[in-house]
Order: structure tokens, then C-alpha cells, then sequence
């Protein structure tokens, strides 16, 4: 079974009123059709071969298909933030044989983006999270900013002179620095690139100041010594990383931003197939395999019921929704 995860009473709030308009109980997992599944499940990962969301899928997928009834194929559909791999789900048949791995970039495009090819909430029916996966502040292990009241006194100091680094507008590692500029009152400069490698590779010459990384890529650089971690991005410290305070432990109470992963499927999907999903996920993220793999890549797994992804995914949305004005930035910039 999924272990269920406590969340903050905005998104218990969001789960009543989800509840209400239909959607998916919290009850036990009904059988899915004893036909189901027949065939291969497409697993479709809207980013390319080695993101994060890529790795995480094929921990998952291969998992789900040790027992031998369910066989995943994780299918790469990158571009467009995301929403190209998503327009492509939210238009297939609801049978159980298609979906999708998001991330907390899912919540963002709802507000990046002024047209999406689909509705972020009716669109598609919540699965369960899968992971979370802490961002993580990093600099050159050179650099003279050993903590974040370093740079935030530095910043503060000399407005407009320093740089972040993000793997692209819009992006997690864009949002968490953005995010980290309003509750910090700096102004610092956000450079976007055009994914996470080409950003830490500038970090680690020395070219950009800072980046929120996610922890998959950034602490195979931490291990080496090519980069120095001063404070991940979640309400508590990650299990990766226990020596690294958080942001908020830093000088920013309050601050949290979660990078997170989820299976959504079409909507429509019957009920009895998406808790047969659920369930089978739930198994997954449990054994003890997975847990380590997901740990080695800085990543926790984190099973919810349908009901309560629902609810979280609309409080992220509602969260991250003023962070993506505030910045200005629009998709397809």
C-alpha cells in the first residue's frame, strides 16, 4: 500500500473541495476489470533520455513490471516545457494504457503558459506522486559565498551585480531562485540555459554564481568537489543530504519550494484502474530496491492516494501562480 503522505491543511482544504465535484474517494483499491492490463502501459516522460523525470520513470516502471502483469514502456516525448508530452495524454483514450509522468513544472505551465493545448485539472485524473526531489542551492567550490546569508548580505550590498543560473525559464531551478529573490527582497540576476548540464557546467567554471539544482544532477558534482551545497529547497532537510541546512534554517523562514513527480492518466480513466494503478505504484515506491535508488539519486518516494495528488497538484498551483507573474516570464520565451 501507498504510505500516505501529511500535507499542509491548504491542501486538505483543496481535497474537500475536489471531493465534492467527483472526484476519486480515498477508499480501499477496487479491483481494476480482471482483463486489464492485456497489453504493454505506455509511460510517457514529456522530457528527453537522463532528466530527472526519465530517471525516476524507469525506476518505477522497470519495478511495476518485475511481477509480471504489468509491463511499462517509458516513452520520451520532449519539448515545450512539458506540454507537448502532456497534449498528447490529455488526448488519448482513457483505457489505462497511457500516461504520464509529470513535475511540479505540471503546475507551473498552468500558469506559464496563456494557451495550453489542455486543461491542467480536467484533463487528467491523478494517479499518485512518486518522488520528491529537493532543489539544491549551489556554487563553484572556489566560491567565496560558503552559506546563504552570504550571498544574500552580498547581493544586498551590490543589487544587480550577481546571477543565478537556471535550466530555463520557467523551469524549477528558474521558480525555486525567483521564489528565493522575493522572500530574500535581493535583486540577482537570473540566466536562463537551456538545461540543467550546460547551467552546472557554468556554475562549476565559475561563469555563473549560483544555481537551485535539482539534487539528481547536482550531487554527483557535490560528491566530487566540483560544487559547494549551502541549502536545499524543501521545508525539511533531505535524507540525501542530512549536513545541508534548509533555506528556510538559512535566514528565510518560510521558505519551501518541493520539486516533485507524479503519474496522471487521461481523464475518464475508470476509477478501478486508476486505484489498480495506484496500488501497483504504492507496491513499487515500498520496496526497499526503489527506495535506495531513489535515495542515491537525492530523490524520496512519496505515495499518495488519487484523492489527495488531486488536491496537492491544485494547491501547487495555486502557490507557484503569483512566483511565475512575479517573474515575468511567459511560455515559449
Amino acid at each position: 500500500m501507498i504510505r500516505f503522505l501529511s500535507r499542509k491543511t491548504l491542501v486538505l482544504r483543496a481535497a474537500l473541495t475536489l471531493s465534492a465535484s467527483g472526484a476519486l474517494a480515498a477508499g480501499g483499491v477496487a479491483a481494476a476489470p480482471p482483463q486489464y492490463p492485456t497489453k504493454p502501459i505506455r509511460l510517457v516522460v514529456p522530457f528527453s533520455a537522463g532528466s530527472a523525470t526519465d530517471i525516476l520513470a524507469r525506476i518505477i516502471g522497470s519495478k511495476m513490471g518485475e511481477g509480471g502483469t504489468y509491463q511499462v514502456i517509458v516513452d520520451n516525448r520532449p519539448g515545450a516545457g512539458g506540454t507537448l508530452g502532456a497534449t498528447g495524454v490529455a488526448k488519448s483514450a482513457p483505457d489505462g494504457y497511457t500516461l504520464i509522468l509529470v513535475s511540479v513544472g505540471h503546475a507551473i505551465n498552468a500558469t506559464l503558459y496563456p494557451k495550453l493545448g489542455y486543461d491542467t485539472l480536467k484533463d487528467f485524473t491523478p494517479v499518485s506522486m512518486v518522488a520528491t526531489v529537493p532543489n539544491v542551492l549551489v556554487v563553484n567550490a572556489g566560491s567565496q559565498y560558503k552559506s546563504v546569508r552570504d550571498i544574500v548580505a552580498a547581493a544586498k550590498a551590490k543589487p544587480g551585480t550577481m546571477n543565478f543560473d537556471s535550466a530555463g525559464s520557467g523551469s524549477s531551478t528558474h521558480l525555486s531562485g525567483e521564489m528565493f529573490k522575493m522572500q530574500a527582497g535581493i535583486d540577482i540576476v537570473h540566466i536562463p540555459y537551456k538545461g540543467t548540464g550546460e547551467a552546472l557546467t557554468d556554475v562549476m567554471a565559475g561563469r555563473g554564481d549560483m544555481m537551485f539544482a535539482p539534487t539528481v544532477s547536482a550531487m554527483p558534482f557535490v560528491r566530487q568537489g566540483k560544487l559547494r551545497a549551502l541549502a536545499v529547497t524543501t521545508a525539511k532537510r533531505a535524507g540525501a543530504l542530512p549536513d545541508i541546512p534548509t533555506v528556510a534554517e538559512s535566514g528565510l523562514p518560510g521558505y519551501a519550494f518541493d520539486s516533485w513527480f507524479g503519474v496522471l492518466a487521461p481523464a475518464g480513466t475508470p476509477k478501478e484502474i486508476v486505484n489498480a494503478l495506484n496500488a501497483e505504484i504504492g507496491k513499487a515506491l515500498a520496496a526497499p530496491d526503489v527506495r535506495e535508488r531513489l535515495a542515491a539519486q537525492g530523490a524520496e518516494a512519496h505515495g499518495m492516494t488519487p484523492q489527495e495528488f488531486a488536491a496537492y497538484i491544485q494547491a501547487e498551483i495555486g502557490k507557484l501562480a503569483p512566483v511565475v507573474r512575479q517573474s515575468g516570464v511567459q511560455g515559449g520565451q
